[in-house]
């Protein structure tokens, strides 16, 4: 059992922006809104803090603008003690942000990438060394796609698994199918994954999640299915990275896959209790707690 394993994230990172309002605006309508917020996001950016409070040591690659948002986001690994020598800082160019538009019955949301599209291949290469001294590399699909193809091979080259999130979902090079150890789509993204030709050479690295009820998976021809957790629900941005920081972290420390998966929903469930994408995840000490408790009142 690996104490303090190590974790390479090649992703995306994200300012999001969040305006509240009563009603969605229709084409050429201006409305009134209520709060706003600024928050560090992106799916990359979000699976790196899950993992380094589950107790792992992270390394980020990816990249950010030469503005303020980019000087807060490096700021905010550097307080999750995230490593960020493989953030790479752009000229002239802007952070990435999600503008969400939120009301209690509908959002509307609009990606604008920014650096995110700069953390290419060459980018990737130039910090190789994290990807191939880590325990186990975790991928997301909002870098471009040719970066994914390197770093899947990257790590292959060192004898190193790879876990790919597959979101936002889209289909995969043969050379990625091949190459990652595990995917993690939620129930939509698995059914994309079921008309692929490969499918029966992938379905053993498919890791399902399934919100509330869980996740399942398939060892040896046999499907099994760790039960999630009924609790109190505030918010559910970030739940599914969360799970993912979390399973990544406890698989490079050598977890068995059912213990994994299962403190893994367990630190899902417990970052819907609070509001925003990485406010609510928690420590591992805090989903070792909460799994105790359980145990408890059984």
């Amino acid at each position: 059992m690996n104490a303090e394993p190590n974790v390479c994230i090649v992703g995306s990172i994200n300012m999001d922006l969040t305006v509240t309002t009563d009603k969605i605006p229709q084409q050429g309508e201006t409305v009134m809104g209520s709060e706003f917020f600024a928050n560090p996001g992106g799916k990359g950016a979000n699976q790196a803090v899950a993992a380094a409070r589950m107790g792992a040591n992270v390394h980020f690659i990816g990249a950010v603008g030469d503005d303020a948002f980019g000087e807060k986001l490096l700021t905010n690994f550097a307080n999750e003690g995230i490593q960020t020598g493989g953030v790479e800082t752009i000229p002239e160019t802007a952070t990435g942000t999600a503008t969400i538009i939120l009301s209690d019955n509908d959002n509307r949301i609009i990606v604008a990438p920014g650096a995110n599209h700069c953390a290419t291949p060459e980018l990737a290469e130039r910090h190789r060394s994290k990807i191939t001294g880590s325990d186990v590399v975790l991928l997301q699909l909002e870098v471009p796609m040719e970066t994914i193809v390197y770093t899947v091979q990257a790590a292959a080259e060192s004898g190193v698994p790879v876990i790919l999130n597959p979101a936002p979902y889209q289909s995969l090079p043969d050379s990625v199918l091949q190459g990652v150890h595990w995917m993690t789509p939620n129930e939509l993204e698995a059914k994309g994954f079921a008309e692929d030709p490969l499918y029966d050479m992938i379905q053993e690295k498919l890791i399902i999640t399934r919100g509330d009820k869980g996740a399942s998976f398939t060892i040896n021809g046999q499907e099994r299915h760790v039960p999630g957790y009924g609790i109190f629900v505030m918010d559910t941005t970030g739940a599914g990275d969360t799970f993912n920081g979390a399973l990544t972290a406890e698989i490079a420390r050598g977890t068995a896959m059912d213990e994994a998966v299962r403190m893994a929903n367990a630190a899902a469930a417990l970052s819907v209790t609070k509001v925003g994408a990485q406010g609510g995840m928690p420590t591992k000490q805090e989903v070792e707690a909460f799994l105790q408790e359980r145990k408890a009142s059984k």
